[in-house]
Order: structure tokens, then C-alpha cells, then sequence
């Protein structure tokens, strides 16, 4: 590219702990590379209304890039914004590119999940078509866990870690008293079980875990919940607020309603699945049973962060910049797993068409037989993402 080196980057979606460590390691990189660094604040939607922030002059330093680092939640702000189909309606690609062309962008970075990976495809696609020689790189990030094409995303080991540690605490909790309880702890995951099963690490290992991989059979539920607490006093259960019945509907639509759609056609508010079941089990068992929804909480839990989680989510980062400035473009940074053990992973990249609007779900043959729990080959996948959890005794009963 024969004009000044400029890299546009941007936050979407949901916050998590590791999505400014990727913004670091961008920052890190453009520097490298003697390039201007620009922030959309607030994503695609923010920097439409000409909102944006001169990031190689706010972090100047290397503490102020690992702070950075360490920092949670999207430090430019975030938006949910869907491009159209260019074919049905270019006006905002107009904009865009125009804008694009007015602070001399040469490569444009996306850090986002599923529907950021969607906006870099469209942009990618678009700029193809219309002779822009600006790259385009999605640099990967959801705590879902659910992007296809690489093996896990930066912020789903810290959701994970912060997943199991809850899991654990609670089961503690809900174990002070002799009495018969069951616990419903909801965990986020529209689409892929990928979180929910990371409640299996906890020390004190869930009695059941429900994912949206497996349709739910409730009679089948509250038979194995009633034979554990004939065991025990105390059990505990892992629930995906994706859960699904056998018909295809979502379990917490039967517990609230109302909550409305995302610009991305997605609920608005995926929760309930848990507080349904708890009434369920305690009108059918007689038993206590309480629901507890983790809810936001899980995103953005610095003080549990994986450091594998936010190490890995520097290096996606660094990497997407290098690769725009090689010449590559319409393309997402993707993560590689080398070994278990000792783990090691290494970048790479993926073609961002065909990660967009996909979904990855959790193997079935990681899911236990009846559909209530995880195998041990998801439990070694998971394990090094998370690192080490704080030493707990490892029983209750």
C-alpha cells in the first residue's frame, strides 16, 4: 500500500475480560508497523456519527498497554448494528466507505463474535466488488465459544474460569443446611453449551448439566434429580439459558415473555430457563429448590481472568494486524490448538465467509449419553483454558 499505514479498529457485542487485551495487542502491532491507530467508539454504529479516538496517543507506554490488558468490558463502547444486504441496500456501505476514505483507513479491524464476523465479511465482500484495496480482518471474541473455524474464542476461558469458580461457591453455599435442596444455576449460551459445560470444572462437580446441544426431557430431569437426592442433600445443576424442549421452543420463554428482538433477530433477554425449572422441581419433588442467574456477572470477571484467555487474546489481535498490512483481507484471526500438554496454540487464519452466521456447537460426542452431563474429552479441551482454579475442598457430602 503506498499511503500512510492506518489501522481502524473497533469493539461489538457483549464485553468480555479479554476483549481489550485484543485491543492491546492491535494497538501493540499498528505501532510495530508505523501506523496510525483509530478506535470506533461505540463499533460501526459510533463511528458512522464520526465518533472515534486516536489510540497510538492514548496508550503510549507499555504499562499503559498492559493495563490495558488487564482492563474489562470494551474500552471503546460497543454497539449491535447489522449491515443490510448490500444488494438490497448499499446506502450504508456508501457511508462507510466513504468515511472510510476520509480518515485514510488502509486496514479496518472488527473484534467482535458472530454478527461482527458477519460485518467484516459484508464490508470484505463490498470493498472486493468495489475496487477497495482497505483489508479487512475480524479478530475473534465471545464467551460463547461459539465461532467455527477456530478451536476456542478469547474471553470464553474467563467466563469459564469465573463459570466454574460460581458453580463451586454456590454448591457450598447451598450446603450449610440439612435439608433436601436443589440449586438451577443459569449460565449464558443462546446457541452452544460451550459455557454451561464449564460448570462440570468446578471442584464440587454439578449433578447434572443441561446444554441446548440435547433437547430437554423434564420427566426424565426430575427422575434423576429425585434419585440423587435420595443420595444426598444437595444437588446442583449447570443450565444453558438456551435449553431447549423437545418441540424446538426455549425452555425460559416458558418463564417469561415479551422480551422483544435484537438487531440481529436474537431475544433480547435469554433468561428464565432456570427459575422455571426450579418451580417445577420444587411443585413435582416438594423439594427447596432456588434459582440463581449469573447473568452478566460471567462476561467481564477480571479477578478470575484465565491469563491463557487474555495471553491468546493479545496475540489474535497482534496477528490481525500483521496480516492486513501482508495483504490479506476478508479474513478472520483464528486460534490453533498445538498440544495439551504442556498446551500450546498458535494463530492462524480463516476465510471470515465462511465463519459468519454460523454456529459451533459442542460436539455429541462430548455430551454425556442421556443428554445430563459432559464426557471427559470436553472436560480435557476445556481445562487449559481456564488454568488452575482456587483450591477448594473438592466434596461436600
Amino acid at each position: 500500500m503506498s499511503r500512510e499505514k492506518y489501522v481502524l479498529v473497533g469493539q461489538s457485542g457483549g464485553p468480555t475480560a479479554a476483549i481489550n487485551s485484543s485491543l492491546a495487542g492491535v494497538i501493540a502491532a499498528g505501532i510495530l508497523e508505523g501506523a496510525r491507530v483509530e478506535g470506533m467508539r461505540y463499533g460501526i454504529q459510533g463511528f458512522l456519527d464520526g465518533n472515534s479516538v486516536r489510540l497510538d496517543e492514548a496508550f503510549v507506554s507499555r504499562v499503559d498497554l498492559e493495563l490495558l490488558r488487564n482492563t474489562p468490558a470494551s474500552w471503546l463502547g460497543s454497539c449491535r448494528f447489522k449491515l443490510p444486504d448490500p444488494s438490497q441496500d448499499d446506502a450504508v456501505y456508501q457511508r462507510l466507505f466513504e468515511r472510510f476514505d476520509e480518515v485514510g483507513a488502509t486496514a479496518v479491524l472488527y473484534i467482535g463474535g458472530n454478527d461482527s464476523m458477519d460485518t467484516i465479511a459484508k464490508l470484505g465482500a463490498y470493498g472486493s466488488a468495489h475496487g477497495s484495496d482497505i483489508r479487512f480482518i475480524g479478530v475473534p471474541k465471545t464467551i460463547d465459544n461459539d465461532l467455527v473455524g477456530t478451536d476456542h474464542t478469547p474471553g470464553y476461558g474467563s467466563a469459564a474460569r469465573f463459570v466454574a469458580t460460581a458453580m463451586n461457591e454456590i454448591a457450598y453455599d447451598a450446603d450449610v443446611y440439612n435439608l433436601k435442596s436443589v440449586t438451577f444455576v443459569e449460565i449464558m449460551g443462546r446457541d452452544a453449551g460451550w459455557l454451561a459445560a464449564s460448570s462440570a470444572l468446578s471442584f464440587v462437580e454439578p449433578d447434572v448439566v443441561l446444554l441446548p446441544e440435547v433437547p430437554l426431557d423434564e420427566e426424565a430431569l426430575l427422575e434423576r434429580i429425585s434419585t440423587t437426592l435420595g443420595e444426598k442433600n444437595t444437588v446442583m445443576v449447570g443450565v444453558s439459558e438456551g435449553v431447549r424442549a423437545a418441540d424446538g421452543s426455549l425452555i425460559c420463554e416458558r418463564a417469561t415473555s415479551g422480551a422483544g428482538v435484537d438487531e440481529f433477530g436474537h431475544l433480547a433477554m435469554l433468561s428464565g430457563a432456570s427459575r422455571y425449572l426450579a418451580a417445577l422441581t420444587k411443585q413435582r419433588l416438594g423439594c427447596k429448590a432456588r434459582a440463581v442467574e449469573l447473568s452478566t456477572l460471567q462476561r467481564c470477571a477480571s479477578y478470575v481472568a484465565s491469563r491463557t484467555d487474555l495471553n491468546e487474546a493479545y496475540d489474535v489481535g497482534h496477528a490481525a494486524v500483521e496480516a492486513a498490512f501482508a495483504g490479506e483481507t476478508t479474513k478472520m484471526c483464528a486460534i490453533e490448538r498445538v498440544s495439551d500438554k504442556p498446551y500450546e496454540s498458535r494463530t492462524k487464519l480463516v476465510d471470515v465467509l465462511s465463519v459468519a452466521n454460523q454456529v459451533r456447537n459442542v460436539p455429541r460426542e462430548w455430551i454425556a449419553a442421556d443428554g445430563m452431563g459432559v464426557t471427559p474429552e470436553l472436560i480435557a479441551y476445556m481445562k487449559p483454558l481456564v488454568g488452575e482454579l482456587p483450591a477448594q475442598l473438592a466434596t461436600l457430602d
